[in-house]
């Protein structure tokens, strides 16, 4: 079965995006490129709510047109151009981004019927929403954590439920003061 992947980055004090829904303070850098790259080759299906989703289609369609931008930006482009996105929202009314899909209603089953379906994990991207919803559905079997060295003192929290979760692997520690955390939740 699919698991799905929640990976977050977060601040000190826990918040998953800041007071405006922002994630500009989120550290990615060359250092953590080959860290996020080796996650998303265990992934074929990205999960986004509104907001991230309308941040996402209208950036990275930008970038491989773009002279700035570098070969890992264009690559990066390329893979979620072509990865299977899924949006939950009940604001959006359709979706047009190449291999994207809506779900509106009915998230539970959906969701479910995605994990026991063929491929490879399911990830979610900046959409700390998305997680608050599918954490209390008992939907997220994964949390991929990238605590970043800020205090945002305020914004979206990464945690709203109670749950129980266990370290699947030793935190990697980076240079830029970047720890990343591996934890399964225990069901």
């Amino acid at each position: 079965m699919r698991k799905v992947v929640a990976f977050m980055h977060i601040s000190l004090d826990g918040f998953a995006a800041g007071p405006g829904g922002e994630l500009d303070w989120a550290i990615m850098n060359e250092e953590l490129e080959p860290y996020v790259d080796n996650l998303l080759k265990t992934v074929d299906t990205v999960l986004y709510g509104r907001m991230t989703y309308q941040m996402m289609a209208g950036y990275w369609p930008t970038v491989p047109g773009n002279p700035t931008s570098t070969k890992h930006e264009i690559d990066h482009a390329n893979w979620v151009e072509n990865v299977s996105k899924v949006v939950l929202s009940k604001t959006l009314s359709k979706v047009e981004w190449k291999n994207t899909r809506l779900i509106k209603d009915n998230i539970a089953e959906e969701i479910s019927s995605l994990k026991e379906g063929p491929g490879r994990d399911i990830m979610i991207f900046g959409s700390p929403r998305v997680v608050h919803t599918l954490a209390q559905l008992d939907l997220v079997d994964v949390y991929r954590i990238t605590i970043n060295p800020i205090v945002l003192g305020t914004g979206t929290p990464l945690f709203k439920v109670p749950m129980s979760l266990q370290l699947v692997e030793e935190a990697k520690t980076f240079r830029c003061g970047v720890v990343a955390l591996h934890y399964q939740t225990i069901k």
